[in-house]
């Protein structure tokens, strides 16, 4: 990002860096301006917005070209709870009207539980169980109705004080 360039000049080039008309470019970036709240930002420039805000820009411009495969990594780190739940509603979305695969790290458990067909546990560094939210909670808890921080501290017998994780 170009700390001196507008919200709106980094989403029109990021369009027109992936061939996007003219046109088409200014309409995606209302469009995810709209989506990601940052409609009131368009002309701010990029140095003058808060984390958050330039959390929501990042993603906006991960989503320019409508990727068949996004990666997110801690999405929501800096976001308020609105704004987190409008980043959840939108990657349900993108996943149900484009077919978008998504790959989300996260240390939030909820998020996790909330958004992930399929969850893969890495402690230390080692993969130590996956599988659905559901599964993982039924298999380590003996509860489907449990939470997945619950079934985090069954996998890996660590106590609420522990290290947090990457799913």
């Amino acid at each position: 990002m170009d700390s001196a360039c507008g919200v709106r000049e980094e989403l029109v080039t990021q369009g027109r860096l992936h061939r996007l008309s003219k046109t088409e470019a200014r309409e995606r970036a209302e469009e995810l301006a709209r989506d990601l709240t940052l409609s009131d930002l368009m002309d701010r420039p990029t140095a003058a917005l808060s984390g958050g805000q330039r959390r929501r820009l990042e993603i906006a411009l991960g989503l320019v070209n409508r990727p068949e495969v996004l990666f997110l990594d801690e999405p929501t780190t800096g976001l308020d709870p609105a704004a987190r739940a409008d980043l959840w509603d939108l990657v349900r979305r993108i996943r149900a009207e484009h077919g978008t695969t998504v790959f989300l790290t996260t240390h939030y458990l909820d998020e996790a539980d909330a958004l992930a067909d399929r969850v893969v546990v890495v402690d230390a560094g080692t993969v130590v169980a996956e599988g659905t939210p559901a599964a993982l909670k039924d298999r380590f808890t003996g509860d489907p109705a449990a939470s997945l921080q619950d079934a985090f501290l069954a996998i890996t017998g660590r106590t609420t004080a522990g290290e947090p994780i990457a799913i």
